[in-house]
C-alpha cells in the first residue's frame, strides 16, 4: 500500500469549513492511501537517517465523503498509536505547514531533504520551498510583474514613492495581509512605516505601485504541475481595504481564468515544475503577478464549493503520476 504523511499543524485547529490540507488527505483516503501525520515537533535526525514519530490517519467514513463541518462532531478524525520511523520509507511527504516562514520551518526543510535523499517524494520540494521567497521569488518573471523595488535603504525606498506616489509597502516574510502600507502622495507617515518595515535600516521590505484593480480582486491561481486550474478565487477587499487576503477580512469570488492569467501561469509554470514545485498559488493583481505561494497554498475548498472541482484529487493524481 502506498504510504503517504502530512506534516502540518494539529489536526484541532484546522477551521473545517477552508483548510485545503484536508481536503488533501480526504483525496488520499479516498485513493486508499496508507495515511500518516506528524508536526514539526516529530521529525528528528538519529544514526544518519531521518525518523519522525507518526499517527495513522484515518477521516470518519460520512465525514470524509462530503467534509461538510455540520456532520464533523469532536469525532471527525482517528488517530493511531504513536509510531517511530524513517520518513525516508514513505512514499510521500505532504509539507503543509502553514507559515510563518521562521528558522523552525527551514529547520524542517532540512529535514526534509534528508527524508527526499533517502526515497520519499517530498511535495514541495523542501530546498525549493527553502529558495523561493514568496515574494521574491515573483521578482525572477519581471514581465509579469508591477514597478517595484527591494531595498532596506530609506532613499532608495522614497526615491521609489517619489516616482509612483501610490505605493504599497510590505515585509518579505508576511503573512496573510499583515504588515501592508498603502502611502499615497505626501502621506506624512512614509517615514515612520519604512523605519518600522525595515527596522530601521535592518530588513529587507518590497514596494510595490499600488495597483488600483485590486479593487475587482487579487486573485489566486493554483497551479498542479506548472498547470493551472480554469479558475481562480478572487480575494475582493472588504470596504475600506486596500488588502484582499481573507484573512484580512476579503471575499472570495470565483472567476474563470482571463487570457492574461493564463499567460502569466505560462511564463512561470515551466520553472514550477523544474524546481519541483508541485502545488504552488500564485497572486495576480490586475494584469500583474505580485506574489508566488509555495509553502502551503490554500483556496482548494472555497473553488471546489463554486465549480464543484476537486482540485485535490487532481494534485492527489499527479502526485501519485511521480512515483
Amino acid at each position: 500500500m502506498t504510504k503517504i504523511a502530512f506534516v502540518m499543524d494539529p489536526l484541532p485547529g484546522l477551521n473545517l469549513k477552508k483548510d485545503s490540507t484536508l481536503a488533501m488527505i480526504r483525496a488520499a483516503q479516498l485513493r486508499d492511501l496508507e495515511i500518516h501525520y506528524l508536526t514539526q515537533a516529530d521529525l528528528y535526525l538519529s544514526d544518519e537517517h531521518v525518523g519522525a514519530l507518526t499517527r495513522r490517519l484515518a477521516l470518519r467514513e460520512d465525514f470524509c465523503a462530503t467534509l461538510d463541518p455540520s456532520i464533523a462532531g469532536d469525532d471527525w478524525y482517528a488517530l493511531g498509536e504513536e509510531q517511530p520511523q524513517r520518513l525516508g520509507d514513505m512514499d510521500i511527504v505532504m509539507m503543509r505547514k502553514d507559515p510563518p516562514f521562521n528558522m523552525q520551518f527551514i529547520y524542517t526543510t532540512y529535514l526534509l531533504e534528508r527524508a527526499a535523499l533517502e526515497g520519499a517524494l517530498v511535495v514541495n520540494d523542501p530546498g525549493a520551498i527553502r529558495d523561493c521567497n514568496e515574494k521574491f521569488f515573483a521578482t525572477a518573471f519581471p514581465q509579469c510583474c508591477p514597478p517595484l523595488v527591494v531595498s532596506r535603504r530609506m532613499d532608495v525606498l522614497k526615491a521609489f514613492h517619489a516616482e509612483h506616489h501610490n505605493v504599497v509597502f510590505k515585509p518579505l516574510d508576511g503573512m496573510g495581509g499583515e504588515s501592508i502600507f498603502r502611502i499615497v502622495g505626501d502621506d506624512p507617515n512614509l517615514n515612520v512605516v519604512l523605519e518600522s518595515l525595515t527596522a530601521k535600516g535592518v530588513q529587507q521590505i518590497m514596494g510595490q505601485k499600488y495597483l488600483p484593480e485590486i479593487a475587482d480582486g487579487d486573485k489566486r491561481i493554483l497551479l498542479i504541475d506548472g498547470e493551472p486550474v480554469p479558475w481562480a478565487l478572487a480575494r475582493v477587499p472588504s470596504a475600506g481595504e486596500t488588502r484582499g487576503n481573507l484573512a484580512a477580512g476579503g471575499h472570495g469570488e470565483g472567476r474563470e481564468l482571463t487570457e492574461r492569467d493564463r499567460w502569466i501561469a505560462n511564463q512561470v509554470g515551466g520553472e514550477l515544475k523544474r524546481r519541483g514545485l508541485t502545488f504552488v498559488g500564485i497572486d495576480v493583481i490586475g494584469d500583474y503577478l505580485t506574489e508566488i505561494n509555495v509553502t502551503c497554498p490554500t483556496c482548494i475548498r472555497e473553488l471546489d464549493t463554486q465549480y464543484s472541482t476537486d482540485i485535490a484529487g487532481m494534485l492527489m493524481d499527479a502526485v501519485l503520476a511521480k512515483l
